[in-house]
């Protein structure tokens, strides 16, 4: 059926695998594109969103309506192409009003292939995510609004999904490289890294860019390494610490062979190890705990996080579709942080180690930095 079909011919229609259309006007590239679809509740950072290597094979709806109005700039980028197939929002962009824009959300899409969709009810489809879980969708964008909806509803049903699905290999580094940039600032730009600080090998199973920036502002010489790198290759670093990365995908199909090196690292190192996002999930595998699918997972900056030792609250951003599940955690871990939207674990830390990881995204500052002392307490674990 269609959910809504306006006065104007269509230039785009977003097809759930139910058959449920959705029309609306296209920008960005033209073409088609299949992936999953979830929701993301952020009232700014569209182009970190859509930069995010862990979005890699969804299409992200927006609930805020003003999506594309400061523009584009390549300082905002958390990867060096976008990663998320396609956006779909409710208001078409308008035109940048931003002193840092150096270019439209529209035109930078179509330059990098990535398809959008506006004019869209977000709300009903945020409302049939929740109720029935992240969607396999179809989207198409074309100028001459004829579309092939047989054709559409039949890509989106046999779309996979991300279950048993590694994605890591796909958005990793191919190569070894030094990182150097710290944290942005204003008037300032990127801080430079500072010589002598504890090194550390980063796992890149999808890393933001801000992510290493965040631990070289916290005195860290970082090295990054590609998602399937052995035990024999971290070591040949000589590092003082070991970091997993972000990253999208099932942790369980990642976990392959991500788990035996940090098992490894584990039985043959006292090294600190320290994991956001997907490497907490790899680490949580590792040390024999379990990870489940989530029904429409967390997505957004504004996810309540409590810190269960001090009892203090940080405001984060998150977005991850699997979860740690706490309740499999072995009797030397203990979990540390928790959503306070839903119960689900968000840390871990082992006794007596200094080795422990979080699901949210420190570096990602909503609070603003409410979480920025986890990268501290890594660089301290390693100095001491």
């Amino acid at each position: 059926m269609s959910a809504n079909a306006p006065a104007a011919k269509p230039t785009a229609c977003l097809v759930l695998a139910d058959g449920t259309v959705f029309y609306g006007r296209g920008f960005g590239a033209e073409g088609r594109t299949v992936a999953e679809l979830c929701f993301n509740t952020a009232m700014t950072g569209y182009q970190e969103v859509m930069t995010d290597p862990s979005y890699a094979d969804q299409i992200v709806t927006f609930t805020f309506p003003h999506i594309g109005n400061t523009g584009v700039t390549p300082e905002d980028e958390e990867a060096a192409e976008p990663h998320a197939r396609g956006i779909v929002v409710k208001w078409d962009p308008t035109e940048p009003s931003n002193w840092r824009s150096t270019g439209t959300l529209p035109d930078w899409m179509a330059r990098t292939g990535r398809i959008g969709i506006g004019g869209i009810d977000t709300r009903r489809l945020t409302r049939t995510i929740r109720q029935q879980g992240m969607q396999h969708v179809a989207l198409e964008h074309r100028a001459d609004g004829n579309f092939d909806l047989d054709a559409l509803r039949a890509a989106a049903r046999e779309f996979p999904g991300l279950t048993g699905a590694d994605l890591a290999k796909g958005v990793t580094t191919a190569q070894t490289y030094r990182w150097q940039d710290g944290r942005w600032a204003w008037n300032e730009g990127f801080a430079a890294a500072v010589e002598g600080g504890p090194k550390v090998v980063a796992i890149d199973y999808g890393a933001k860019r801000n992510i290493l920036r965040s631990l070289v502002s916290a005195g860290c010489d970082v090295t990054v390494l590609p998602a399937d790198s052995t035990y024999e290759d971290v070591m040949a670093h000589a590092p003082d610490g070991v970091f997993l990365s972000n990253g999208p995908g099932d942790p369980g199909a990642t976990g392959a062979y991500a788990v035996p090196m940090i098992r490894e690292l584990m039985d043959k190192t006292e090294l600190p190890i320290f994991g956001i996002c997907l490497g907490h999930q790899m680490l949580a595998l590792a040390l024999g705990a379990r990870t489940v699918k989530m029904n429409h997972g967390h997505h957004g900056v504004n996810h309540p996080v409590k810190d269960i030792d001090t009892g203090k609250v940080e405001i984060t951003s998150m977005n991850h579709g699997f979860a740690v599940d706490g309740a499999t955690l072995p009797g030397n871990v203990e979990e540390t942080h928790i959503s306070l939207f839903d119960g689900t674990n968000c840390g871990l830390k082992v006794k007596d180690r200094p080795i422990f990881s979080v699901q949210q995204h420190p570096e990602a500052s909503p609070g603003p930095q409410d979480s920025f002392y986890l990268f501290e307490r890594f660089a301290q674990s390693m100095q001491g």
